[in-house]
């Protein structure tokens, strides 16, 4: 999510004055969007734990740029990181490195992965932006609520059998402790190989880092979608 999140920072960050960068108020976001089909129907609100330093390394700007121009948005994350450059670093490269398509693995199994990992840890902005333009890769309004778990992801018909393990497999990743029911593992290689149960692991893991990492920090979405879980 750094290689995104890595973005509108430094766009801005190195034309403007480090003064107005420190005068970056403290966002309240609504996030009822995203939680708005749930069962409690309750306005949830982020706000920022810090502001973002006043100066930023050279090479934390230039990547700030990138990943700012590449999504066209302000993202707090990486600034924020750029207290502890190393941290920013080091996420940075684990993000630049996770598969986002690989072999077997489509791009719409992968999206569906970080999706239910969202989902499973409530992290508004990874669902804000994991769930940015799903409808591309086919995947509709219905598969969006069985991920949300408001249908149990057998009932969906439209998702294959291994697009309903690779799910279920996130939100196993995504639970605290860990647990796995005896005999899933089996189930799970007569449908992926090994690089390819290493590539979802290594997936929803990835998600999970970031969810706990940005809700530690108090970090709100950065809007990728105006209804990124209808």
């Amino acid at each position: 999510m750094f290689a995104y999140a890595i973005v509108q920072a430094w766009m801005e960050e190195f034309m403007v004055s480090d003064s107005r960068i420190c005068g970056i108020r403290l966002r309240k976001i609504d996030s009822h969007n995203y939680a708005k089909n749930s069962r409690q129907q309750k306005e949830q609100f982020l706000e920022t734990a810090i502001n973002p330093p006043q100066k930023i390394p050279l090479v934390l700007r230039l990547g700030i740029w990138f990943a700012e121009k590449t999504t066209g948005k302000r993202m707090l994350p990486a600034r924020i990181l750029a207290w502890y450059p190393k941290s920013a670093i080091g996420s940075g490269i684990m993000e630049a490195l996770v598969a986002h398509e690989d072999g077997g693995i489509s791009q719409r199994i992968l999206k569906l992965v970080r999706m239910a990992a969202s989902f499973a840890t409530a992290c508004p902005f990874c669902i804000d932006m994991n769930s940015h333009e799903h409808a591309s890769l086919g995947i509709d309004a219905r598969e969006v609520s069985a991920l949300r778990g408001q249908f149990a992801i057998g009932d969906v018909d439209s998702f294959s059998e291994r697009e309903r393990l690779a799910i279920q497999y996130a939100r196993l990743v995504s639970q605290t402790p860990l647990k796995f029911q005896p005999g899933f593992f089996e189930q799970l290689r007569q449908h992926f190989d090994e690089r390819e149960i290493v590539i979802l692991a290594s997936t929803a893991a990835q998600v999970n880092y970031w969810a706990r990492l940005i809700q530690a920090l108090g970090i709100p979405p950065a809007g990728f979608s105006d209804d990124p879980a209808p």
